[in-house]
């Protein structure tokens, strides 16, 4: 695993600009340690709100929220486990979850960069160092399986937990072969399954034929033989080994992302090079932008067809704008509003450029599209949208509507939730100062 893309800063976890930061909290989301009380300092009065909506979170889930006042445009929040040593094996399994989950959520949301706390806080009694080699383990292990779109991951530590995770880091980062063997003195008894998973010998059950009904007189041959049809008998080839079980249905869901593996890949570089590009010219365009929500509360987005000048701008720097506006947005389900009215044959998208539009944006953008309203259009637009839901795109046309006035929009979005630009105003004005009645196109969720 290497080293360079992940590092230990000590500092405070709020202040990094980073995709995602880690908030460790309690099940009702209202904790107040250190880490907590900062990020809410730090991001603002609406966090509270938003998380009141999350509606708690269970010991080792975790759920995600925007970063609002933040550097960092995401919140991933855990709820790490109360230590006792008597429930030592479950504290150890809802702590690994929680890394486990963070990163799995990372993941999803094809975040480039994650800030991960100590997500066991010292006022829930989990020692240190057993809790620090569950988190680096955890942390290498998603990074070696699952983590080809994950560019930086950062451990963000106080002055008293800094120590413990300068000696263990090269443990399970090393940055050479001689750090590496001076560190293996420390490797625990457990060091976990191929996930990073603490491994608890007693889940191992063994099922035998027929038990206490052993001979007394050939007790050894007769337990060599019941030993034998271990797992042949219909009880144990109906369950198996639970935790093997689970591993392949992991294992199961996992080859379908694999088979998606290439188009993730495509789709993160592009989001990359969106990320480092300067394309504050297209963006001077006002051409897409965000507004407010619709009826059912979604985000909407605003398309202007007449700020985009097909034949003077690279249409790949445009692509790229799209994706990295529309990236952290199509996370959650939204609509789109594309103004058509008063574009010329220089403002056309060509359907090749939208095909491969289609084909290279992440599965997200596809699926929480709820609607597109098309306003506006023209006798030949409707017939190239058409033909181009029916044959170069599919599961589009049912979210396509066209929409005449702005009477018709205001049916599905508020006027006071849409920045509309004045020359459309104008026209649908002028234009269309009638309208023969209010048709209702609100998209219904699925």
């Amino acid at each position: 695993c290497d080293y360079e893309l992940n590092s230990t800063i000590n500092g405070n976890v709020a202040l990094l600009n980073c995709t995602a930061i880690v908030n460790t909290s309690n099940e009702t989301l209202t904790d107040k340690n250190p880490i907590s009380e900062s990020i809410h300092a730090y991001a603002g009065p609406e966090l509270r709100d938003e998380m009141l909506k999350l509606k708690g979170c269970r010991t080792g889930e975790a759920k995600m929220t925007k970063g609002f006042n933040l550097a960092a445009r995401f919140i991933i929040h855990t709820v790490g486990p109360k230590y006792k040593t008597k429930y030592r094996t479950a504290a150890e399994n809802s702590l690994y979850n929680c890394y486990r989950n963070v990163m799995q959520l990372a993941k999803e949301q094809a975040m480039a960069s994650v800030a991960v706390c100590v997500v066991s806080t010292t006022k829930r009694g989990y020692p240190l160092e057993d809790a620090t080699h569950i988190a680096l383990r955890t942390v290498r292990r998603f990074l070696e399986n699952y983590g080809e779109s994950i560019e930086t991951v950062v451990f963000a530590v106080t002055d008293t937990e800094e120590p413990t995770y300068r000696k263990l880091l090269p443990l399970y980062y090393p940055r050479s072969e001689e750090e590496e063997r001076a560190s293996l003195p420390l490797i625990p008894t457990d060091i976990g399954n191929s996930e990073g998973e603490p491994v608890v010998p007693e889940r191992q059950i063994r099922i035998a034929e027929k038990p206490g009904c052993l001979e007394v007189d050939s007790e050894a041959e007769t337990l060599d033989s019941d030993l034998g049809q271990v797992g042949t008998h219909a009880f144990s080839r109906m369950e198996g080994d639970v935790d093997k079980q689970r591993k392949l249905i992991l294992q199961g869901q996992l080859s379908d992302a694999t088979m998606q593996k290439q188009h993730q890949r495509n789709y993160n570089r592009w989001l990359c090079r969106a990320r480092a590009e300067d394309l504050s010219d297209i963006a001077a365009l006002k051409a897409l932008y965000q507004t407010g929500v619709d009826m059912c509360g979604r985000t909407v987005m605003v398309l202007v067809g007449r700020n985009i000048p097909v034949t003077l701008i690279a249409m790949e720097k445009a692509l790229l704008y799209f994706i990295h506006v529309m990236d952290h947005i199509t996370v959650k389900e939204y609509v789109m509003v594309y103004f058509h009215t008063l574009t010329g044959e220089h403002n056309h998208l060509d359907s090749e450029f939208l095909k491969k539009l289609h084909e290279i944006v992440d599965t997200k953008f596809k699926n929480n599209l709820r609607a597109f309203y098309f306003v506006h259009p023209s006798f030949r637009s409707k017939v190239s949208t058409w033909f181009f839901t029916t044959f170069s795109v599919s599961g589009m046309k049912q979210k396509v509507h066209h929409v005449e006035t702005l009477q018709q929009l205001f049916t599905c979005i508020l006027p006071e939730q849409i920045d509309i630009p004045p020359f459309v105003l104008e026209y649908d004005a002028r234009v269309r100062p009638y309208t023969h009645h209010s048709l209702c196109l609100a998209y219904q969720p699925y």
